[in-house]
């Protein structure tokens, strides 16, 4: 293999790396998203209910 190949698959790699790394960071931030979401509903619930109890 030349050493022009080697350095094209390296880079490569790298790439990949890179998308995976990023991949998985988007999914964490879609995660935190929904959890705070559903946090805002559930608060929005309980305070909802405690109004209709007073």
């Amino acid at each position: 293999m030349t050493r022009k190949n080697e350095r094209q698959e390296r880079l490569a790699k790298e790439r990949e790396d890179i998308a995976a790394r990023i991949a998985k960071f988007k999914a964490t931030q879609d995660r935190f998203m929904r959890e705070r979401q559903e946090y805002a509903a559930a608060i929005w619930r309980r305070a909802s209910s405690e109004d209709s109890m007073n």
